[in-house]
């Protein structure tokens, strides 16, 4: 049974930083390209980054230069270091597969960047 499990929320003024964690188990972490989502209150959720298996990554307009994704494939872990945040950064973030499958959402962390 596929699992992913995001960590590494929490309340930030902005200009913080924070670093999102999400570990994937349940099937080969490897192989796949990975991406994170989020999800404002009120709006649908959407893409803010992705990685392949390869580590070439691409990201939203609203988060480039300020967000990096990485992964370590030993670790089965994909990441998202935050920076410079906004508080329109503020949302509920969700790791998935790129393109997402609907099957594999996790629980997500939450994003507060108080102004």
């Amino acid at each position: 049974q596929v699992q992913l499990v995001e960590s590494g929320g929490g309340l930030v003024q902005s200009g913080g930083s924070l670093r999102l964690s999400c570990t994937f188990s349940g099937t080969i972490f490897g192989a796949y390209d990975m991406g994170w989502y989020r999800q404002a209150p009120g709006k649908e959720r959407e893409w803010v980054a992705s990685i392949t298996r390869d580590g070439g990554t691409n990201y939203a307009n609203s988060v480039k230069g300020r967000f990096t994704i990485s992964r370590d494939n030993a670790k089965n872990t994909v990441y998202l270091q935050m920076n410079s945040l906004k508080p329109e950064d503020t949302a509920a973030y969700y790791c998935n597969r790129f393109p997402y499958r609907s099957a594999y959402w996790g629980q997500g962390t939450q994003v507060t960047v108080s102004s």
